[in-house]
């Protein structure tokens, strides 16, 4: 995926130099932004394809600004940070964060992270941005649940990424290497952890049985499978 615009929020301005130069070679838009302000304010205006997002800000909390981020706007959201402790991944990815690249960085592995997180899913599904099951219906273009009665309760682009995988593959087992597969992102602890929070949350706001889930069910030692059925609009 080629000329998608991708926003780089970050105070460095030799961070920002070289993160736009690899991606504007590899063929993607870019714009830069020193301050959250500033940056949130653009995006009232536009909304990029991704966003690369330093935790370290100087005028607001990073990850603050990243949740806000995954609920708010249907943008990928990838934190580029010096904190590399795996606590600091894991609640990145906890907050709605699609990817986590630590600093220093290559950026030969950060445009290939942005084009792995923009590409298509390698799980093949039905093309559609909207998905009826089971009372609810799935809007991806608005990134909102809508139960029957018309309420709606908005997911994170990660959280509809893997909801998407479920619907698009109804009552099929999804091993963990198929979801880390399809939806990128290295393969271990701090993955298998976003993963399993992405689907509670996902379960919660279906409002499964935290105990008992009918729909997104745990096959221990498998992986996952959905249950409901599935039209595609």
């Amino acid at each position: 995926m080629t000329d998608a615009l991708v926003t780089i929020l970050d105070d460095e301005p030799a961070i920002r130099q070289i993160l736009t130069d690899a991606l504007e070679e590899a063929g993607f838009r870019t714009q830069c932004f020193a301050r959250a302000r500033e940056f949130e304010a653009s995006l009232k205006r536009v909304t990029p394809d991704l966003c690369l997002v330093d935790l370290s800000l100087p005028d607001t909390d990073g990850l603050a600004l990243v949740h806000r981020l995954a609920l708010e706007q249907g943008a990928a959201v990838i934190i580029i940070s010096g904190r590399a402790q795996v606590q600091d991944r894991v609640t990145g990815l906890e907050l709605g964060a699609d990817d986590y690249i630590t600093k220093p960085f290559d950026p030969a592995e950060v445009v290939a992270r942005v084009r792995a997180r923009l590409r298509s899913p390698k799980i093949p599904g039905p093309a559609g941005e909207t998905a009826l099951f089971n009372g609810w219906t799935a809007h991806f273009d608005r990134y909102v649940l809508e139960d029957s009665d018309g309420g709606e309760t908005p997911f994170s682009h990660a959280e509809g990424e893997v909801l998407r995988l479920f619907l698009e593959s109804p009552k099929r087992l999804i091993s963990r290497a198929q979801m880390q597969e399809a939806l990128g992102g290295a393969a271990g602890e701090s993955f298998d952890r976003a993963m399993d929070v992405r689907i509670s949350r996902l379960r919660t706001k279906l409002r499964e049985d935290p105990k008992n889930p009918r729909l997104i069910k745990t096959i221990y030692g498998a992986g996952y499978i959905f249950l409901g059925d599935v039209k595609w609009l």
